[in-house]
């Protein structure tokens, strides 16, 4: 049995993650001077409120202890390897914490780079479960999982770049700035970096050339996608940005999900994101 491992960032439900046999290691997010669990104790409502207040919000990537005990389970549940998917190594420390683990698990564990943040590790995860129930050793899993990471685009819509730099993962995407309200950014993720992909002068025409991208990135892919959409307090703009991505690719829904606390402590209020990973 190859087990399978990935952080909260992923954006993963509970119940996805059971289904899917993927184990979930939480990262920490402080508001003020409050210590929470992400997918225990702190909601996105929650950030997205202290940031309106200008509380400070930051996040915390898992000590090496907590990877280490999820290995240790799930080599005590029969687990004979252990492929360990992960947010951007660009923009967090979690992959390195995992990296340390790995050196005392009990059982051989691969550390796969994303390089990529939210749902888009999420479908990482869920190729390297895919290509396990195939019947794929250890290294096809691993392979499967970065594969899909590398392959996958992340568009991202946010109010203002405010909250990106207060956390420093605006990187080169600092050169909007400057002009940050004179302008509503299209953000993309390369080589597991945030940077600055189109500036646009108002929200109706950022979401609208967000949608053409999307549209034009999913009809790329030959054999077919993962897309979702996902969204900080913005659920009615989430779901309309949703049904036109729907109609256009000619599905019957998308799926619309908020991010978890702390990707939302990164972004700020009002972002959309929509995520393709080609299969």
């Amino acid at each position: 049995m190859i087990g399978i491992v990935t952080d909260s960032t992923s954006s993963l439900a509970s119940v996805d993650a059971d289904r899917e046999h993927i184990a979930v290691v939480p990262l920490q997010v402080i508001i003020g001077a409050e210590v929470f669990t992400e997918g225990k104790d702190v909601t996105s409502d929650m950030i997205a409120g202290a940031l309106a207040a200008f509380v400070p919000v930051s996040t915390s990537r898992p000590a090496p202890q907590d990877f280490l005990a999820v290995y240790e389970r799930l080599a005590a549940e029969g687990a004979e390897a252990i492929v360990s998917v992960h947010l951007s190594s660009r923009m967090s420390g979690t992959l390195d914490s995992a990296r340390i683990a790995a050196t005392q698990a009990p059982v051989p564990v691969t550390c796969i780079d994303s390089t990529q943040v939210g749902i888009a590790t999420g479908f990482a995860a869920g190729r390297a479960a895919q290509a396990r129930d195939a019947g794929a050793d250890a290294a096809g899993v691993a392979e499967a999982a970065r594969r899909a990471g590398e392959s996958s685009t992340a568009l991202l819509y946010v109010d203002t770049l405010e909250y990106l730099k207060r956390g420093g993962r605006v990187g080169a995407a600092a050169a909007l700035i400057g002009s940050a309200l004179a302008v509503k950014p299209i953000l993309t993720i390369t080589d597991g970096v945030v940077v600055p992909l189109e500036r646009v002068r108002t929200q109706a025409k950022a979401l609208a050339r967000l949608e053409a991208l999307a549209v034009e990135k999913a009809a790329a892919c030959e054999d077919g996608f993962d897309i979702g959409v996902q969204h900080l307090a913005s659920l009615a703009t989430a779901t309309g940005v949703a049904a036109r991505l729907a109609t256009a690719l000619e599905r019957d829904s998308i799926p619309v999900d908020e991010v978890g606390a702390a990707i939302g402590a990164h972004v700020g209020p009002g972002m959309i994101a929509v995520s393709i990973t080609p299969r």
